[in-house]
């Protein structure tokens, strides 16, 4: 076992003793039973110490591949270890889909359900949102299994439950029928236009996104991702309020080969091949990076874009790029949307973590008004009081904590210090 094991970035080593991938349940089971203290660790693509752990990590990865659809239903089980790239490409082979994805079709379909990982558009919920059930291995080894319908309250506190719960092996998600998309990218909105008609640009389109260097007042790029089989009875897009249709292939970060995003300039393809920025044999984003979001309630989305643009002159110098995005409300505990409509200011920063902090406590400062929460798996200088007192069902969770995991076994420095120590 390698001692330098780190996350994506690189920015977090892992102190474990021992990563294991276990090859079958059993050997799963007994594993968490006989460890002391044990993480998840799904794709690594978290920037925190969310995944770190002194004792054992465990990955999912190399447990028996599950990828079961069913038709009547509507819903597909899958293994927890699966990533979006792998299970989207199966479904729309099968002529289903998902509700939405993320930038990163890189990641795992576990790992970004439990921290509430998000695609974009005014009604799509994160990705968790589409989980109708799970089953985990809980601290004495037993499995547990989890249903939308059947347990309520204890699935909606399970189901973004940050590693905290057990180690989940499985999920059943719903799907739909698959679905074509035709992406375009809009160059140089005016900020002013931006706040002005902020609703109308993000409800343009299925899926919208907003991309500033807050270096100028102008949105460098609108990623504007319809659907093919909409009836065109949206409001207007950026064209409309001063924005140029861009006219070759863009990527988010101008220094970047557009050759590493998804197709647009209008070219219909299938919904996993448009909905994500990055195409999954590429290396996503800026590679060398790290990064951060805040989530704000969607009615002050304008307030809050106008006060990070009045400090854009302090966050230019760590940034990379800024996405903008909305997402939709949802009532599941944990979840950084749970109970509002949202919007999210995402960063991807320089690999300069001294830099990037001093910066994010600027952010974090102006958006306080705002009841902003930080993403679960990103960088954030938010104290836990704080944190905590952002979620109302925060004590519902403990008491779940406390049932199913009662000598604290999945417990880590983050979780502790974030959600479980008053």
């Amino acid at each position: 076992m390698s001692p330098t094991l780190t996350n994506w970035a690189g920015n977090i080593v892992f102190r474990a003793g021992e990563v294991h991938r276990p090859e079958t349940l059993e050997e799963l089971r007994t594993l968490v039973t006989r460890a002391d203290k044990v993480r998840v660790l799904g794709s690594g693509h978290s920037f925190n110490d969310i995944a770190d752990s002194p004792g054992v990590l465990v990955s999912p990865s190399r447990l028996p591949r599950e990828l079961e659809l069913d038709t009547a239903a509507g819903a597909v089980r899958v293994s927890a270890g699966i990533r979006y790239a792998e299970l989207s490409a199966w479904l729309h082979e099968r002529g289903f889909a998902l509700h939405n994805l993320a930038s990163l079709p890189h990641i795992s379909v576990a790992g970004s359900c439990a921290t509430a990982t998000h695609g974009s558009g005014d009604g799509n919920g994160n990705l968790a949102t589409a989980v109708r059930a799970l089953t985990l291995v809980t601290a004495e080894g037993d499995l547990v299994d989890l249903d939308r319908e059947r347990d309520g309250d204890r699935f909606r506190g399970a189901v973004v439950g940050l590693g905290a719960l057990g180690v989940v092996v499985s999920m059943t998600l719903d799907v739909e029928p698959t679905f074509e998309v035709r992406q375009r990218v809009y160059e140089d909105l005016p900020l002013e236009a931006a706040c002005d008609h902020f609703s109308d640009i993000m409800g343009c389109a299925y899926s919208v996104s907003m991309f500033s260097d807050w270096t100028s007042s102008r949105i460098n790029q609108v990623w504007v991702k319809e659907r093919v089989d909409e009836d065109g009875s949206r409001p207007p897009g950026p064209a409309s309020f001063g924005a140029k249709p861009a006219d070759g292939p863009r990527h988010p970060i101008a220094r970047m080969p557009a050759g590493n995003c998804t197709e647009q300039l209008g070219v219909p393809g299938p919904w996993f091949a448009r909905l994500p920025h990055f195409r999954p044999e590429f290396t996503p984003s800026g590679g060398q990076e790290r990064q951060a979001e805040y989530l704000v309630p969607r009615r002050h989305a304008v307030a809050a874009l106008r006060e990070l643009a009045a400090i854009g002159d302090r966050i230019a110098p760590v940034l990379q790029i800024s996405e903008i995005r909305t997402i939709a409300a949802d009532d599941l505990w944990l979840s950084p949307c749970q109970g509002r409509d949202t919007v999210g200011f995402h960063f991807t920063l320089i690999p300069d973590t001294a830099a990037v902090l001093p910066v994010l406590e600027l952010i974090e400062e102006r958006l306080a008004p705002f009841e902003a929460r930080p993403h679960w798996g990103k960088l954030f200088t938010t104290p836990p009081a704080v944190l905590r007192s952002r979620y109302d069902r925060l004590p519902d969770f403990q008491a779940l904590a406390r049932d199913l995991d009662p000598g604290g076994k999945f417990a880590n420095e983050f979780i502790s210090r974030n959600l479980l120590d008053a």
